[in-house]
Parts: structure tokens; sequence; C-alpha cells
């Protein structure tokens, strides 16, 4: 006999709180890096995201700002998610100090990567970091996703955003080793980008409205 759905967990006042400035600061943060990338000087999609808070960049503040933003957002998340959700809420933790490392390290103009671009220390720095940020998140989606004691409708919101996220990390990871700088890869990167954090929005709105 199959068990019966378990009841979602309530959120206490404190993490409801939290759920919403996690929201909050997502969104912000989302705003903030947006008019970085779009009105700062890179070549449009064959550009990296990051290239918007190079040293050079005359938005490079509020690209930093942005991802800062997104650092407190997904540490605020991490706070609100319930305690039989700890897996999750430490991936999303880990999550936001490699983004806070990714927005304290810039990379050099162009942020190279390898195979094709020559990189600094520095650029693998901030790279690697960004990476690492994305994908703990995507991580933290699949342990909701497979947690039968997150609820209904969190594991719903877990697995179709990880369908989502997942193929668009393979296909842009294996479009950097095989393709490089691009428009394919700068495509891929944002619609990856905006997979994870409407994600974030959309959980932490619904804990912030469950009660």
């Amino acid at each position: 006999m199959a068990e019966p759905p378990r009841a979602a967990p309530t959120v206490t006042p404190p993490r409801a709180a939290a759920a919403s400035a996690a929201a909050g600061c997502v969104v912000a943060g989302t705003v903030a890096v947006v008019v970085a990338v779009i009105a700062g000087p890179g070549p449009g999609l064959t550009a990296y995201v990051s290239e918007a808070g190079v040293t050079e960049s005359p938005y490079a503040p509020a690209y930093r700002i942005g991802v800062f933003a997104l650092a407190a957002g997904t540490l605020l998340l991490a706070a609100a998610l319930p305690p039989v959700l700890r897996l999750a809420a430490a991936l999303l933790a880990a999550g936001s100090v490699f983004a806070l490392v990714s927005g304290a390290v810039a990379c050099s103009a162009g942020c190279p990567l390898p195979p094709y671009e020559r990189a600094s220390a520095t650029d693998l720095v901030h790279g690697g970091a960004s990476i690492l940020a994305v994908a703990a998140v995507v991580f933290a989606m699949l342990a909701i996703a497979f947690a039968r004691a997150a609820g209904r409708t969190l594991r719903r919101l877990a697995a179709g955003s990880a369908s989502v996220a997942l193929p668009l990390a393979g296909a842009l990871a294996l479009a950097m080793l095989v393709v490089g700088r691009g428009a394919l890869v700068g495509t891929l990167e944002r619609v990856l980008l905006l997979a994870v954090l409407l994600w974030a929005v959309t959980t932490a709105t619904t804990l912030a409205l469950r009660r």
C-alpha cells in the first residue's frame, strides 16, 4: 500500500520573515546584476555575465552589490527552510559563501577561462566560485525534490526547476569545453541563472506565505 503524502512542514514566523527577506534580496540582486550586464560595455550575449563586474567596467559596483545581495538571499533562504531540510539548507549556505567569493574576487577583462583562453589565478578563483555557487543551489533543489518531508509544493517546485537547470548546466559545461566563448555559452549561462533565481524566489515566497 502506497504511503500517503506527508503534510507540509509548518514555517515559524522567524523563518517566514527570513523567507520574505530572501525573496527581496534575490529580486533586488537580480535587478542590479541585470542592469549592470545590459548597461555595461560587454559584447552582448557573447560575454559572460561576470564581465559586468570587471574592475574596468563603470557598472562593476552595481554588479558586485547585486551578487552580494544574491549571496544574502541564498543564505536567508537556507535559514528559512524547515529543520527537516538540513541538507538543502547546508547546500544553500555553501552556495552563498561561493557567491560571496565570486562577488569579492573580480575576474580580469573578458573573464578568460580554460581550455581556450589563458586564465589567471584570480580568473580561476572567480570562475570556480561562480560555478560552485550555482551547482550548490541546483543540488539543493535535488535535495528538496527527494525529501518526502518537504511537502508536495516545495518538492514540485524543486523537481520542476531541477529538471530545467540540470540539462542546462550539462549543456553549458559541454559547450564551454567544446565550443568556448560565444553566443551559445552566453545564452545557456543566462537561461541557467534565470532558472536558478526563479526557483529561489518562488521557494522563498512559498515559505513566506506558509504559516
